[in-house]
């Protein structure tokens, strides 16, 4: 949960922009919240950014269309798909109270299917990683069904292949807030139930904090409750403070001793070494949903239907579940809620002890002082991308590519996509860095891209080694374990390592937008049903009334899809050429019609499939008239465009040169796997695919296979109209082409004219 960012939800649809609704969960980094200084004014607008865009673009919206959330209600308002739901249920904030009450072992009825279901919560949290930018993804709520309800669910605490809880097969349902209740009646959290002693969580400053009831008392007829707070507003402990009862909701007691998995990383081969030095007393900190907990491990070993060594803590704090009993059996002793049972792996030495022992991140192999690198004397400096004609002697193969380690192939497919074939982006390669980011910056040309050109293989300790030099400096805590999407990691090495300019320079309503990548969105009411991408990128610039200020050398474009699953069309037609042309704020234009000077522009003509499927409609004055007399296009109000200065008054006598970028290109990506196809030549055959895991040798001591083939298959779908196209039955599509057409997470196109070897 982020602490540095202030959130809102848009409670009235704004003015502009169009596409965003009431509902949709906002938020603003709270450096950029301190730097406004006019938010008294009688008009004050906010720079928020809508969680999920992933473009990180923000828009200036209306402070009085919005309502504060605090980070907590921004997480259970995101786990909800629909934004009218979330609007709804915002508005319900004795649901949204309750929610924020639940802890792990609440007895709960959960709505699943049309039934309702008994069961305990065993996990709250995010079911999956914010995507960048976003700083909160959604908060669900992990439930063990019980009783006669056993069997019902649809999962053992699994989601997305990572351990979130455990219990028996299909008992487990994971469920956003709205879905579940407490269990009886009797246990809401009404008044005359919080009294002294109660643990509570309430609403203050947008945040919410913890604390313990001291006393509830009455004035002027309101009640009012007394509490002991965890934290001050500062972070530090806190002291006393008296709020009124309706911003509090009492946090309900566990049921019964909890077995908390506080890793929900993804099971990693060969941990011991990490908490090897940790022992029976050991003194050691955990990161629980309150925060960090500290405490002193008192048993060390398995319980029934666990096979990883556990932990059993006495903490500092009453956050625990029992007196040192698990399920009945004594494993140790100690105060009433002062036991947990968790993970050792979870567990770390005690930071405010830090003499005592190193941390586990010091304690993993340090592969850049045991391995030997690319560095040495003799190594080549630079070397160009693989040729046209080189791809076949040096990519194709078995163990060719990049080796894929630990749940890395979002960072194997986007760098083997960004370097091995084309040389758009490799100045990143070369310009000055800092001395912190310079080793990073090493490790990423002389262990990947270099031996990926020359030998057309990199190992796979290579690329932990680059995952762990990102984590060391903090860029991400699991960087070493856990799957990402690629644009997170390309943001991470492009801006915060490498300091890269953007990419991309937007012009929205006049004001300048700069960014990395560029996520496409469409209005509900387009028409496309098997689309390209020229298509894709138009509608979504019409959308958002975008326009690009000045030629990318590269465009990162991400599909218009939420999540692993979810894709909004089933097949996407990839354009090998992208005409930007029309998406440029500067330049002549030619009318579509004549070919004369462009003068004016209609956006209510660009759905008009009588002008055709792709292109912005422009016209000369002439063309604009005789095409607005017709009775269905008499209430269009074009606008005039602005017409360079050395072009005014003059007739264009020939075609005027478009502005193109080349596809080279695409990540996919099915069932929670990225793999990439490389568009290496000029033919429609020129493709090969790569998956960093395709195959592997060996068990938990084994090691992955890496693959490059060709797919020349590809060309033959790329020349089929698109109603022969569309028959295609996906299963039935020859080769890896329907990955490519059916699975496409991102394309990357360039500009030739910046590549850095032609």
């Amino acid at each position: 949960m982020s602490t540095k960012s202030r959130f809102y939800i848009i409670t009235e649809k704004p003015a502009n922009p169009q596409h965003l609704s009431a509902g949709r969960v906002c938020y603003i980094p709270e450096s950029k919240f301190k730097l406004r200084p006019n938010i008294s004014s009688s008009s004050p607008k906010l720079p928020v950014i809508p969680l999920g865009s992933h473009s990180g673009l923000h828009y200036d919206i209306d402070i009085k269309c919005m309502s504060p959330l605090c980070a907590e209600e921004a997480e259970l308002l995101q786990a909800l798909s629909e934004d009218s739901d979330r609007l709804e249920w915002f508005r319900d904030r004795a649901a949204l109270r309750q929610a924020l009450g639940f802890t792990v072992g609440t007895e709960v009825l959960v709505e699943e299917g049309g039934k309702t279901l008994r069961g305990i919560i065993r996990y709250i949290g995010k079911i999956t990683e914010p995507k960048y930018p976003d700083p909160v993804s959604g908060r669900f709520f992990g439930i063990e069904l019980q009783g006669g309800d056993r069997g019902k669910g649809h999962t053992d605490g699994q989601f997305n292949y990572k351990k979130l809880f455990s219990c028996e097969k299909n008992c487990g349902i994971f469920a956003p807030f709205p879905s579940v209740r407490l269990s009886s009646p009797s246990s809401q959290p009404e008044t005359e139930e919080i009294s002294p002693g109660d643990r509570v969580t309430y609403v203050m400053d947008d945040k919410c904090r913890h604390g313990m009831v001291i006393d509830v008392q009455e004035k002027d007829g309101q009640l009012y409750v007394k509490i002991s707070t965890d934290t001050d507003e500062n972070g530090k402990t806190g002291g006393e403070i008296k709020v009124p009862l309706d911003w509090v909701a009492k946090e309900q007691e566990p049921t019964e001793p909890e077995l908390m998995d506080t890793d929900k990383s993804a099971a990693e081969p060969n941990t011991d070494d990490l908490y090897m030095d940790l022992s029976v007393n050991s003194v050691v900190e955990v990161t629980l949903g309150k925060g960090n907990s500290y405490g002193i491990i008192r048993w060390i070993g398995t319980l029934p239907e666990r096979h990883e060594k556990m932990a059993g803590l006495e903490l500092e704090e009453d956050w625990g579940v029992s007196d040192g009993t698990f399920k009945d059996m004594r494993l140790f002793k100690c105060p009433a809620k002062k036991a947990l049972f968790v993970k050792l792996s979870s567990c770390r030495p005690d930071s405010r002890f830090q003499s005592m022992s190193a941390s586990p991140l010091e304690k993993m192999p340090k592969l850049e002082d045991t391995v030997e690198t690319d560095t040495g004397p003799g190594k080549l400096e630079t070397v160009p991308p693989i040729s046209t004609e080189q791809v076949h002697q040096v990519l194709i193969g078995r163990m060719k590519g990049i080796q894929g380690h630990c749940n890395s192939c979002y960072m194997d497919a986007a760098l083997f996509g960004l370097f091995s074939c084309s040389s758009v982006l490799d100045s990143m390669l070369f310009k000055s860095t800092t001395l912190q980011d310079a080793p990073i910056q090493k490790t990423l040309l002389y262990d990947i891209v270099n031996p990926l050109r020359s030998k057309g293989f990199v190992e796979g300790r290579h690329i932990m080694k680059l995952r762990q030099q990102l984590q060391k400096h903090g860029y991400s805590n699991s960087f070493t374990t856990d799957e990402k999407d690629p644009e997170e990691f390309l943001i991470v090495i492009m801006h915060h390592i490498l300091s890269l300019d953007p990419l991309l320079k937007l012009s929205a309503g006049g004001k300048s937008q700069e960014s990395y990548c560029y996520q496409i969105f469409l209005d509900q009411n387009h028409s496309l049903v098997l689309p390209t991408v020229q298509q894709l990128l138009e509608h979504s610039f019409h959308s958002t009334e975008l326009k690009l200020e000045e030629v990318p050398s590269c465009l990162i474009l991400q599909m218009p899809r939420f999540g692993k699953k979810f894709k909004m069309f089933d097949k996407i037609i990839p354009s090998l050429e992208l005409d930007i042309t029309d998406l440029l704020t500067e330049g002549p234009q030619q009318c579509i019609l004549c070919g004369n000077m462009a003068e004016e522009e209609c956006t209510q003509c660009f759905k008009d499939s009588v002008f055709g499927q792709t292109g912005f409609k422009v016209f000369c004055k002439t063309c604009s008239s005789q095409v607005h007399s017709h009775p269905q296009r008499r209430l269009h109000k074009p606008v005039a465009l602005e017409i360079p200065t050395a072009y005014q008054g003059r007739s264009i006598t020939h075609t005027l040169t478009r502005d193109k970028l080349e596809l080279f290109a695409v990540l996919c990506i099915e069932t929670s796997h990225y793999v990439s196809f490389i568009k290496y030549g000029p033919k429609n055959e020129d493709w090969i695919f790569f998956d960093s895991m395709a195959d592997r040798q060996g068990d938990r001591n084994g090691f992955n296979i890496p693959e490059v083939h060709a797919c020349p298959e590809v060309g033959m779908y790329l020349e089929m109209s698109p109603a022969e196209l569309a028959s295609q039955v996906p299963r039935d599509m020859k080769g890896v082409a329907k990955r490519l057409f059916c699975d496409a997470y991102m394309y990357l196109y360039q500009s030739t004219n910046m590549s850095l070897y032609r």
